[in-house]
């Protein structure tokens, strides 16, 4: 969300290029065991050591990565491809599998000078990590070969990491090939509810996944140090242990830990929100819009987010400063009066964390609980019924998730648990937003995504839509109601007024059409779903403040639709 003004910055979708790519045959693992991986500095560990990229285009990054601690980035840029190359050596006559895996902007891998045929291979964008695989042979006289990634002129960076040449020693002292990592160490319950059970591990050195057993049973698979696990029975105990994995095998099982339910009624979230709710951000700063006190937000409006908690000096920790000048001499009292009189009326008021400026870093476990402690002693300070993830700076999805789920134990069941993401951040449910809200979906009150400040997005069937329009909020929704959000955990968010966002405005008649699609099958643009939504959550906007200096055209026109869903 804008805190001062509103943002810019544009995220588009393209339609796929019409490229002819020559690839020979697909294999998605090494050779053969005695093979050895020949590319040097394969996971861009040592920065960009034994690379060459075009007009400076390359860097490394710690985030995204598939595997340890760093990847490429390449950003092409007018009339260059970002192409990223190294001289590889090989042996004569010999079959080689060649492999890397990408995410981001079209993505190239290929290899030239084989002395046979040169082979290559490619994706569109992607976001998430995506494996491009392909073999080659090498002529009679070839010892070296030059491997490639590249981009595409004009298009978003791309990601590269864990790029491999496996065959035939070729004498170059390549990367060695991986071995199965040892059996993760700091196995230890997180939280639990009524029906599940979280558990959080240390990260074990060279394994690129996780494998998670309950009585001994293997009952999921994750990439993070940490895990949730479901469907379980109440007040009941259950034994877990965690293996580390990767292409060379599976780790012996960690050490066991017990983890017990809670009894049932615990946990669920949501507390008393309405079937049908409008979420509004109330601003707690003067930029242009109507200043508020929270008593003059519309009745229209069941939870209001109280934008910005903002960063403290320690890790992870938050606090909340009332901006008592700022909006009129409205003093700490006051404010707390209004919140328990909202309460009173059966509203929810929630602070929210983040916003466009905000920054709040929640990266190992010391951060986690510093997040979870804060927020908690906010809830008791000032009355609050939850809290809102609205970090635009992005979030790591092993420790946010940990810490909402201390938090949900210190609170209880009625914590009000939401979460504003961009467009970007749900188009898959590899990106680091959606895994929060799917790790704690059983806590989860509604993620209400910004459809606003966006540019064209993909929808669930794969086509591009503008944004503004109905197609753009129904298609879109569709890939979270159906990557495994519960409609009544999926909102709509749209600015009040042209003043209140970059881009993306529409009109009340629009987001109500868009309501009516999901939930009734009816109003639909050109995209229409395969099944109707009636539990869908409602609608949230960007803000009350805007939505006052509009005369509250917004909350008058979308919170009867909403509150009058089927």
């Amino acid at each position: 969300m804008p805190r001062f003004r509103p943002r810019t910055r544009t995220w588009s979708a393209v339609a796929a290029l019409a490229l002819a790519v020559t690839a020979a045959g697909i294999s998605a693992g090494p050779a053969s065991a005695a093979d050895v991986n020949n590319v040097k500095n394969a996971g861009f560990e040592s920065a960009l050591s034994n690379w060459t990229c075009s007009a400076n285009s390359g860097a490394t990054v710690s985030s995204p990565v598939h595997s340890g601690a760093a990847a490429l980035k390449a950003t092409p840029a007018g009339q260059d491809s970002a192409q990223c190359t190294q001289t590889v050596a090989v042996k004569p006559n010999s079959t080689y599998t060649l492999s890397a895996w990408v995410q981001g902007g079209y993505a190239f891998l290929g290899v030239t000078g084989t002395g046979t045929t040169d082979v290559s291979t490619w994706t569109p964008d992607s976001a998430s990590w995506k494996q491009l695989s392909t073999t080659f042979t090498t002529g009679s006289s070839t010892t070296s070969v030059g491997v490639y990634t590249h981009g595409w002129y004009g298009q978003a960076a791309y990601y590269a990491d864990d790029v491999s040449v496996y065959g035939p020693d070729g004498g170059g002292g390549g990367d060695p090939a991986p071995t199965v990592p040892g059996a993760p160490g700091g196995l230890a319950v997180s939280g639990t509810t009524s029906s599940s059970v979280s558990l959080a591990w240390n990260a074990v050195s060279g394994a690129t996944g996780y494998n998670v057993y309950r009585d001994g049973t293997k009952v999921t698979a994750v990439t993070g140090t940490s895990a949730t696990v479901t469907g379980l029975a109440a007040s009941t105990s259950y034994s877990f242990q965690v293996t580390a994995t990767n292409s060379a095998g599976e780790s012996p099982k960690s050490a066991a830990v017990t983890g017990t339910t809670t009894a049932s009624g615990g946990g669920g979230g949501g507390g008393a929100v309405p079937r049908h709710a409008v979420t509004g951000y109330w601003q707690n700063f003067n930029n242009g819009a109507t200043v508020q006190k929270l008593s003059d937000v519309p009745s229209a409006y069941d939870i209001i987010a109280v934008a910005f908690a903002d960063a403290t000096s320690t890790p992870g920790a938050v606090t909340f400063n009332l901006d008592s000048a700022g909006l009129g001499g409205y003093t700490v009292d006051q404010f707390k009066a209004d919140i328990r009189a909202k309460q009173a009326a059966g509203k929810k008021v929630i602070v929210s964390v983040g916003g466009q400026n905000g920054t709040v870093s929640v990266s190992d476990p010391t951060s986690a609980t510093n997040f979870a402690n804060s927020v908690y002693s906010l809830m008791q300070t000032y009355g609050f019924d939850g809290v809102d993830i609205d970090l635009e700076n992005g979030l790591n999805a092993t420790y946010m998730s940990q810490a909402l789920r201390a938090l949900s134990a210190k609170a209880g069941s009625s914590l009000v648990l939401t979460m504003a993401p961009q467009t970007i951040d749900m188009q898959s449910t590899s990106n680091t937003y959606f895994q929060t809200a799917l790790n704690v979906k059983d806590i989860l009150t509604v993620v209400n995504m910004q459809y606003y400040n966006s540019g064209s997005m993909l929808g669930c069937d794969g086509k591009v839509y503008s944004q503004g329009s109905v197609d753009f909020l129904t298609a879109l929704a569709c890939i979270q109601l159906e990557g495994g959000l519960s409609p009544s955990q999926v909102g709509l968010g749209l600015p009040a007024s042209t003043s209140a966002a970059g881009s993306g405005y529409v009109s009340p008649t629009i987001v109500d059409n868009a309501l009516d699609c999901l939930t009734r099958g009816t109003s639909c643009g050109s995209f229409k779903p395969s099944k109707t939504y009636p539990d869908l959550r409602g609608a949230m906007t960007w803000s009350t403040n805007w939505d006052a200096k509009s005369g509250n055209a917004w909350s008058n026109g979308v919170g009867a639709h909403v509150h009058g869903l089927p």
